[in-house]
């Protein structure tokens, strides 16, 4: 299997500007064809990146963390109905070959330690300070922009 899995992370509520720069983050990748895999639900950051994908021309796959397809974005290729909760994050930070968090709260938190803990690269995107006092986090990066973001994801996997 060729293609790269990215998975992008972040809140289930935000504001415009950070949905505008999830949105841009699902389209670049897509556009560089990706698969682009989030959480699914239809609002925030999940349901900004896919529409993003799919504005691309991409595939889109949503973990959804509950077993009602109705609440899915409108915009994913794919949805699976999990039913395990916040358990879901596991499934979504591993999905990825690397993954970027755009803004989030503390399921994004989490989903970051868990794709850690899975080996993947993380690239914070407007997301969550990490300054250790022993410096930042091996395989945690920060990008300026969607671009930026997209750009280093790849570049980590070439």
């Amino acid at each position: 299997m060729d293609e790269t899995y990215v998975s992008v992370i972040g809140a289930g509520s935000c504001g415009e500007e950070l949905a505008a720069q999830a949105e841009e983050v699902g389209r670049l990748l897509a556009e560089r064809g990706c698969v682009v895999v989030c959480g699914g639900m239809d609002g925030g950051v999940m349901a900004a990146v896919a529409r993003g994908a799919r504005r691309g021309g991409g595939r889109c796959l949503g973990l959804l963390p509950n077993l009602d397809r109705r609440r899915a974005s409108p915009d994913l290729t794919f949805s699976l109905c999990t039913g395990i909760g916040h358990a879901r994050n596991l499934a979504v930070a591993a999905s990825g070959d690397v993954v970027i968090a755009v803004g989030g709260e503390w399921g994004t938190l989490s989903e970051i330690a868990l794709a850690r803990a899975a080996g993947r690269q993380v690239v914070l995107l407007a997301s969550w300070e990490v300054r250790p006092a022993s410096g930042p986090p091996e395989g945690v990066h920060r990008a300026a922009t969607p671009r930026e973001a997209v750009e280093l994801v790849l570049s980590l996997l070439a």
